[in-house]
Protein backbone atom coordinates (compact mmCIF):
# COMPACT_ATOMS: atom_id res chain seq x y z
CA UNK A 1 0.00 0.00 0.00
CA UNK A 2 3.21 2.71 1.05
CA UNK A 3 4.27 1.45 -1.98
CA UNK A 4 1.55 2.45 -4.49
CA UNK A 5 0.79 5.67 -2.30
CA UNK A 6 4.46 6.81 -3.11
CA UNK A 7 4.02 5.93 -7.01
CA UNK A 8 1.41 7.58 -6.94
CA UNK A 9 1.90 11.03 -5.66
CA UNK A 10 5.03 11.00 -7.51
CA UNK A 11 2.99 10.33 -10.72
CA UNK A 12 0.53 13.04 -9.58
CA UNK A 13 3.89 15.29 -9.21
CA UNK A 14 5.07 14.63 -12.65
CA UNK A 15 1.98 15.30 -14.30
CA UNK A 16 2.26 18.84 -11.95
CA UNK A 17 1.86 22.05 -14.64
CA UNK A 18 4.13 23.80 -12.08
CA UNK A 19 6.69 21.03 -11.55
CA UNK A 20 7.10 20.47 -15.41
CA UNK A 21 7.05 24.95 -15.39
CA UNK A 22 10.03 24.74 -13.37
CA UNK A 23 12.07 22.15 -14.96
CA UNK A 24 11.69 24.00 -18.40
CA UNK A 25 12.81 27.37 -16.67
CA UNK A 26 15.47 25.44 -15.08
CA UNK A 27 16.14 24.11 -18.57
CA UNK A 28 16.29 27.37 -19.62
CA UNK A 29 18.71 28.86 -16.78
CA UNK A 30 21.09 25.83 -17.11
CA UNK A 31 20.96 27.00 -21.61
CA UNK A 32 22.05 30.42 -19.87
CA UNK A 33 24.89 29.43 -17.66
CA UNK A 34 26.47 27.27 -20.42
CA UNK A 35 26.26 30.21 -23.07
CA UNK A 36 27.50 32.40 -20.92
CA UNK A 37 30.29 30.57 -19.40
CA UNK A 38 31.58 29.88 -23.33
CA UNK A 39 32.95 33.95 -22.78
CA UNK A 40 36.75 33.93 -20.89
CA UNK A 41 35.58 36.66 -19.26
CA UNK A 42 32.56 35.42 -17.45
CA UNK A 43 34.63 31.53 -17.24
CA UNK A 44 37.77 33.66 -15.37
CA UNK A 45 36.01 35.66 -13.08
CA UNK A 46 32.84 33.28 -11.97
CA UNK A 47 34.04 29.56 -12.34
CA UNK A 48 33.91 28.35 -8.62
CA UNK A 49 30.20 30.00 -8.55
CA UNK A 50 29.21 28.53 -12.30
CA UNK A 51 30.75 25.22 -11.05
CA UNK A 52 28.35 25.03 -8.25
CA UNK A 53 25.38 26.42 -9.85
CA UNK A 54 25.88 23.81 -12.61
CA UNK A 55 26.13 21.24 -9.17
CA UNK A 56 23.09 21.76 -7.64
CA UNK A 57 21.05 21.81 -11.27
CA UNK A 58 22.49 19.08 -11.80
CA UNK A 59 21.56 17.18 -8.05
CA UNK A 60 17.67 18.69 -9.05
CA UNK A 61 17.11 16.98 -12.65
CA UNK A 62 18.26 13.75 -10.80
CA UNK A 63 15.64 14.44 -8.20
CA UNK A 64 13.38 15.15 -11.08
CA UNK A 65 14.50 11.65 -12.60
CA UNK A 66 14.43 9.89 -9.92
CA UNK A 67 10.61 11.43 -9.40
CA UNK A 68 9.62 10.17 -12.92
CA UNK A 69 11.16 6.59 -12.54
CA UNK A 70 9.32 5.98 -8.99
CA UNK A 71 5.75 7.54 -10.52
CA UNK A 72 6.55 4.66 -13.58
CA UNK A 73 4.13 2.07 -13.42
CA UNK A 74 7.10 -0.03 -13.86
CA UNK A 75 11.11 0.64 -15.06
CA UNK A 76 9.87 -1.37 -18.58
CA UNK A 77 7.37 1.34 -19.02
CA UNK A 78 9.97 4.28 -17.72
CA UNK A 79 12.24 2.46 -20.42
CA UNK A 80 10.28 2.02 -22.83
CA UNK A 81 9.78 5.53 -24.35
CA UNK A 82 13.08 6.65 -26.09
CA UNK A 83 12.23 10.09 -24.50
CA UNK A 84 12.60 9.00 -21.12
CA UNK A 85 15.78 7.04 -22.19
CA UNK A 86 17.37 10.13 -23.64
CA UNK A 87 16.84 11.96 -20.18
CA UNK A 88 18.35 9.48 -18.14
CA UNK A 89 21.48 9.19 -20.25
CA UNK A 90 21.88 12.89 -20.11
CA UNK A 91 21.69 12.94 -16.40
CA UNK A 92 23.35 9.94 -15.49
CA UNK A 93 26.37 10.90 -18.08
CA UNK A 94 26.65 14.93 -16.75
CA UNK A 95 26.63 12.70 -12.61
CA UNK A 96 29.58 10.18 -14.48
CA UNK A 97 31.49 12.82 -15.67
CA UNK A 98 31.31 15.92 -13.56
CA UNK A 99 34.54 15.42 -11.15
CA UNK A 100 36.66 14.04 -13.89
CA UNK A 101 38.72 15.98 -16.20
CA UNK A 102 37.11 15.07 -19.30
CA UNK A 103 36.49 19.49 -19.50
CA UNK A 104 35.05 18.28 -23.30
CA UNK A 105 32.93 16.11 -22.37
CA UNK A 106 31.36 17.35 -19.41
CA UNK A 107 30.57 21.04 -21.35
CA UNK A 108 28.85 18.44 -24.35
CA UNK A 109 26.60 16.80 -21.73
CA UNK A 110 25.67 19.85 -20.14
CA UNK A 111 24.95 21.56 -23.18
CA UNK A 112 23.05 18.62 -24.41
CA UNK A 113 20.75 19.09 -21.04
CA UNK A 114 19.20 21.93 -22.96
CA UNK A 115 17.69 19.54 -25.44
CA UNK A 116 15.72 17.92 -22.59
CA UNK A 117 12.82 20.92 -22.81
CA UNK A 118 12.09 19.05 -26.31
CA UNK A 119 10.96 15.82 -23.90
CA UNK A 120 9.19 18.26 -21.71
CA UNK A 121 7.86 20.99 -23.56
CA UNK A 122 4.62 18.55 -25.63
CA UNK A 123 4.76 20.87 -28.80
CA UNK A 124 7.82 20.54 -29.19
CA UNK A 125 8.39 16.66 -28.45
CA UNK A 126 4.95 16.25 -31.35
CA UNK A 127 6.95 18.03 -34.17
CA UNK A 128 10.07 16.15 -33.43
CA UNK A 129 8.23 12.67 -33.50
CA UNK A 130 6.81 14.13 -36.89
CA UNK A 131 10.55 15.01 -37.90
CA UNK A 132 11.62 11.50 -36.98
CA UNK A 133 8.42 10.03 -39.40
CA UNK A 134 10.38 11.83 -41.93
CA UNK A 135 13.56 9.69 -42.18
CA UNK A 136 12.20 6.55 -43.89
CA UNK A 137 10.35 8.63 -46.14
CA UNK A 138 13.41 10.74 -46.60
CA UNK A 139 15.33 7.94 -48.24
CA UNK A 140 14.16 7.52 -51.68
CA UNK A 141 14.10 11.37 -52.03
CA UNK A 142 17.54 11.21 -50.40
CA UNK A 143 18.58 8.87 -53.37
CA UNK A 144 17.14 11.11 -56.05
CA UNK A 145 19.53 14.14 -54.59
CA UNK A 146 22.34 11.62 -54.60
CA UNK A 147 22.05 11.34 -58.53
CA UNK A 148 20.94 14.25 -59.32
CA UNK A 149 23.86 16.33 -57.41
CA UNK A 150 26.45 13.83 -58.77
CA UNK A 151 25.15 14.21 -62.81
CA UNK A 152 25.76 17.72 -62.32
CA UNK A 153 29.05 17.52 -60.02
CA UNK A 154 30.44 15.58 -62.83
CA UNK A 155 29.42 17.73 -65.58
CA UNK A 156 30.30 21.00 -63.41
CA UNK A 157 34.01 19.31 -63.29
CA UNK A 158 33.86 18.43 -66.63
CA UNK A 159 33.22 22.31 -68.45
CA UNK A 160 34.15 24.57 -65.57
CA UNK A 161 37.43 22.85 -64.19
CA UNK A 162 40.05 25.32 -66.06
CA UNK A 163 37.75 28.62 -66.15
CA UNK A 164 37.32 28.38 -62.19
CA UNK A 165 39.19 25.89 -60.40
CA UNK A 166 38.49 27.47 -56.99
CA UNK A 167 34.81 26.56 -57.02
CA UNK A 168 34.84 23.47 -59.75
CA UNK A 169 38.40 22.45 -59.72
CA UNK A 170 37.29 18.66 -58.48
CA UNK A 171 34.59 16.58 -58.30
CA UNK A 172 34.53 17.28 -54.08
CA UNK A 173 35.25 21.02 -54.46
CA UNK A 174 32.40 20.93 -57.39
CA UNK A 175 29.82 19.08 -54.87
CA UNK A 176 30.80 21.69 -52.13
CA UNK A 177 30.13 24.55 -54.94
CA UNK A 178 26.96 22.81 -55.69
CA UNK A 179 25.34 22.85 -51.88
CA UNK A 180 26.25 26.49 -51.85
CA UNK A 181 23.89 27.27 -54.97
CA UNK A 182 21.27 25.22 -54.10
CA UNK A 183 21.19 26.89 -50.62
CA UNK A 184 20.75 30.48 -53.28
CA UNK A 185 23.95 31.81 -50.87
CA UNK A 186 25.57 33.64 -53.26
CA UNK A 187 25.39 31.25 -55.95
CA UNK A 188 24.88 34.52 -58.78
CA UNK A 189 27.56 36.66 -58.09
CA UNK A 190 30.27 34.45 -56.90
CA UNK A 191 30.06 31.69 -58.85
CA UNK A 192 27.76 31.77 -61.96
CA UNK A 193 28.68 35.62 -62.93
CA UNK A 194 32.92 34.61 -63.18
CA UNK A 195 31.68 31.99 -65.69
CA UNK A 196 29.33 33.93 -67.74
CA UNK A 197 31.92 36.50 -68.25
CA UNK A 198 34.32 33.81 -69.57
CA UNK A 199 31.29 31.89 -71.73
CA UNK A 200 27.53 33.18 -71.74
CA UNK A 201 26.62 29.66 -73.41
CA UNK A 202 26.59 28.05 -70.22
CA UNK A 203 23.79 29.75 -68.30
CA UNK A 204 21.80 26.92 -68.80
CA UNK A 205 23.60 24.56 -66.19
CA UNK A 206 22.92 27.04 -63.59
CA UNK A 207 19.37 27.91 -63.98
CA UNK A 208 18.23 24.04 -64.49
CA UNK A 209 20.24 23.04 -61.59
CA UNK A 210 18.44 25.83 -59.54
CA UNK A 211 14.62 25.00 -61.09
CA UNK A 212 15.28 21.35 -60.50
CA UNK A 213 16.98 21.20 -57.38
CA UNK A 214 16.52 23.91 -55.13
CA UNK A 215 12.62 24.62 -56.36
CA UNK A 216 11.63 20.51 -57.51
CA UNK A 217 13.67 17.99 -55.29
CA UNK A 218 14.22 20.31 -52.36
CA UNK A 219 10.19 21.08 -52.00
CA UNK A 220 10.04 17.29 -52.08
CA UNK A 221 11.27 17.55 -48.75
CA UNK A 222 9.16 20.35 -47.48
CA UNK A 223 6.10 18.46 -48.55
CA UNK A 224 7.28 15.63 -46.87
CA UNK A 225 7.86 16.78 -43.81
CA UNK A 226 4.33 18.88 -43.55
CA UNK A 227 2.57 16.00 -44.31
CA UNK A 228 4.03 14.31 -41.34
CA UNK A 229 3.28 17.20 -39.01
CA UNK A 230 -0.43 17.09 -40.01
CA UNK A 231 -0.75 13.79 -39.51
CA UNK A 232 0.99 14.11 -35.73
CA UNK A 233 -1.26 16.47 -35.19
CA UNK A 234 -4.55 14.86 -36.23
CA UNK A 235 -3.48 11.61 -34.51
CA UNK A 236 -3.55 13.66 -31.44
CA UNK A 237 -6.40 15.88 -31.89
CA UNK A 238 -8.82 14.18 -34.57
CA UNK A 239 -10.84 16.25 -36.99
CA UNK A 240 -14.41 16.31 -37.24
CA UNK A 241 -14.08 14.23 -40.33
CA UNK A 242 -11.79 11.97 -38.73
CA UNK A 243 -14.07 11.53 -35.75
CA UNK A 244 -16.99 10.60 -37.94
CA UNK A 245 -15.23 8.35 -40.40
CA UNK A 246 -13.93 6.50 -36.76
CA UNK A 247 -17.85 6.34 -35.74
CA UNK A 248 -18.97 4.95 -38.66
CA UNK A 249 -16.25 2.37 -38.57
CA UNK A 250 -17.85 1.55 -35.53
CA UNK A 251 -21.51 1.19 -36.55
CA UNK A 252 -20.39 -0.88 -39.39
CA UNK A 253 -18.43 -3.34 -37.59
CA UNK A 254 -21.26 -3.07 -35.04
CA UNK A 255 -24.21 -4.17 -38.18
CA UNK A 256 -21.44 -6.83 -39.40
CA UNK A 257 -21.47 -8.53 -35.90
CA UNK A 258 -25.25 -8.68 -35.79
CA UNK A 259 -25.53 -9.60 -39.35
CA UNK A 260 -23.02 -12.83 -38.66
CA UNK A 261 -25.16 -13.59 -35.04
CA UNK A 262 -28.56 -13.60 -37.54
CA UNK A 263 -26.87 -15.64 -39.97
CA UNK A 264 -25.25 -18.08 -37.30
CA UNK A 265 -29.18 -18.53 -35.81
Amino acid sequence: MLKKSIQAKCAAITENKIFTNTIIGLIIFNAIIVGAETYPAVYNNFASAVYWIDALLLIIFTIEIIIRLIGSPSLISFFKRPWNVFDFVIVLGSIVFIGSSYITVLRILRVLRVLRAISIIPSLRKIVNALLLTIPSMGTIMILLGLFFYVYAVIGTTLFASISPEYFGSLHRTMLTLFQIITLDSWASNVMYPILEQDPSYWWYFVTFILIGAFVIVNLFVGVIVNNVEEANREEEPSPTDRKLEEMDKELKEIKALLNERSEK
